[in-house]
């Protein structure tokens, strides 16, 4: 049979983008469909109120770059586009904390420390890391947190995916020998999270898509995987159509000899379980969908009623304190004038004895000037100091797909370990200390003070590493049991709550596994799906990517000799 692609990727994010130039190093034919647009720095909208290019609801006509997902325990951000999650993430690139090592879900597999090691390497250079090296208004209110919490020492800057440069300065590739595109140095605006329109960002799609397409990896955009089914005699199948389309769905079906999901835990875990439903991919792991993670995660702030400090000034995030072993707190920030995320914030609401929304009541109606002017969002970004807490905890839900008159749906469910939490003590402390500071209000979110349940832009697991199919989704290749051909190189993958911020971690696991596929027509030094793991040496790719003129250390990994 003739197929479509070698390979076919779903999604262009951190998995799907390294999937892609990886493989076609080794000499795969790669096409990669990604269900959101393609998008220029011009394309980007200006501020968040440019809903159009910022939110992503098809349905609407809204095909942005930011996508809101209600579960029952969950309110999940993520990002759509070419270049996935990385068009609208905060740039902030840290390697985990020790505790994801360490989890039992995966740990008795191998020493993923080690295993790890020389793929954070390799992903840091490629995607461009760098320190932010200057102080904002925000840095100083997380160094007051830091020492009235008693932890002074624990502030550090940020790990970042930025070109810093000359401000403003536009110069020619200065990461990869002349083979990526022209840069820009920051000018500090605050826009990281609307997507950077200055060219400054090292978004997915001047590093590795950029080089994937051009060794000749095909992207296939608004072009939204919708279904996939193996091919008798090998190979698989994937469905498709335009997303939120009303009449001109463009159905497709493409083929390919393998598939590579890489459409974010959601995405991803979709069409697993619709496949698995309808038995198509009878043979999958039970614990598909089991230790969803949400980075044990709270988006928490605290504001000034006027504008006195300008908090948005800034890469999105700059610094990081760590109350404790397990916890890691970040100032975020949205550019001046993108204050649409703003609606979702409200008061303070902490623990009691009575629900939740009714102890959200009864706080607005006993402050209602503190209420009111916690739904302005007049200048939100300019005057809030939004506080990122993440914690390494080992609690998860469970992701599953039910069905109603509109048609099948995701559901969650508390999963194992302890219940994913609502409220996080240490959280809300450095909101009231931040709120101090600064002269402000502490605040929380309406999903939380009203409906009691986080919100996370990092969602992780569903499709986890196990040691067979009756422990895991994939095997710690990351090839899913009972189904050679298929594998999940996404946040799905990810087996253990991080503590910090995901995608250098998806980067280097991707890194790792595709560095040990064989290049194409030769013998796969991998074991056969469902024997033991044994650790093998990486295959180098038959045609690096990266040119002779690039830094050594780039050409050394391109080349699978990290």
């Amino acid at each position: 049979m003739t197929f479509d692609h070698d390979v076919l990727v779903v999604g262009s994010g951190f998995g799907g983008s390294v999937s892609a130039l990886r493989l076609s190093e080794k000499g795969y034919r790669v096409g990669v469909l990604e269900a959101g647009r393609r998008f220029s720095p011009g394309d980007l909208p200006a501020t968040s109120w440019r809903l159009r290019r910022y939110l992503w609801m098809p349905r609407l006509g809204l095909r942005g770059i930011q996508r809101i997902t209600l579960l029952d325990d969950a309110m999940i951000l993520s990002g759509c586009g070419v270049g996935g999650g990385s068009l609208v993430y905060a740039n902030t690139l840290y390697e985990p904390l020790a505790p994801f090592y360490a989890d039992p879900q995966w740990a008795h597999i191998a020493d993923w420390r080690a295993e790890l090691a020389p793929w954070y390497a390799q992903a840091r250079r490629m995607l461009g890391v760098n320190e932010v090296a200057v102080d904002t208004p925000a840095d100083a209110v997380m160094r007051t947190v830091a020492a009235r919490l008693g932890v002074p020492d624990s502030f550090h800057r940020t790990p970042v995916g930025v070109f810093f440069g000359t401000p403003g300065e536009r110069v020619a590739d200065p990461y990869f020998g002349g083979a990526g595109p022209e840069r820009a140095g920051c000018i500090h605006c605050g826009e990281c999270m609307t997507g950077c329109r200055h060219g400054a960002k090292n978004s997915l799609d001047v590093n590795y898509l950029y080089l994937a397409e051009r060794r000749g990896a095909r992207v296939l955009a608004e072009t939204q995987a919708v279904g996939i089914r193996p091919l008798p005699g090998g190979g698989y199948a994937v469905d498709t159509e335009r997303p939120g389309a009303w009449i001109r769905r463009r159905r497709r079906t493409i083929t390919a000899e393998q598939v590579v999901l890489s459409a974010a835990v959601l995405g991803t875990l979709r069409l697993l379980l619709d496949a698995r439903a309808e038995r198509r991919l009878p043979h999958l792991s039970e614990r598909l969908g089991h230790v969803v993670r949400t980075n044990s995660e709270a988006i928490l702030g605290a504001a000034t009623p006027k504008v006195t400090t300008d908090f948005s000034r800034g890469v999105a995030i700059t610094s990081s304190i760590h109350p404790d072993a397990v916890t890691h707190i970040e100032p975020v920030r949205y550019g001046r004038g993108s204050n649409a995320m703003g609606l979702l914030a409200t008061i303070l609401v902490g623990p009691g004895r009575l629900p939740r929304p009714l102890r959200f009541a009864i706080a607005a109606a006993t402050h209602p000037r503190t209420f009111l002017q916690s739904l302005s969002v007049r200048r939100w970004s300019e005057r809030t100091v939004i506080l990122l807490v993440m914690q390494s905890l080992d609690n998860s839900l469970r992701i599953m797909l039910r069905g109603n008159r509109r048609g099948p749906h995701l559901r969650s469910t508390q999963g194992h370990g302890e219940p994913n939490p609502t409220y996080l003590p240490i959280g809300h402390r450095a909101a009231r200390l931040a709120a101090e500071a600064i002269g402000g209000v502490p605040g929380g979110s309406l999903n939380e003070s009203i409906l009691d349940i986080p919100i996370t832009a990092h969602i992780l697991g569903g499709c986890c590493i196990g040691d067979g199919p009756g422990t895991g989704v994939i095997d710690a290749y990351q090839r899913v049991f009972g189904h050679p051909g298929l594998h999940v190189c996404d946040g799905s993958a990810v087996s253990a709550n991080l503590g910090v911020n995901p995608s250098l971690t998806i980067t280097a696991m991707t890194e790792r596994a595709m560095s040990l596929w064989p290049n194409r027509g030769e013998a796969d030094p991998r074991p056969p799906l469902g024997e033991p793991y044994r650790r093998i040496a990486a295959v180098p790719p038959r045609t690096p990517a990266v040119p002779a003129g690039a830094p050594a250390a780039l050409r050394a990994g391109s080349a699978g000799a990290v």
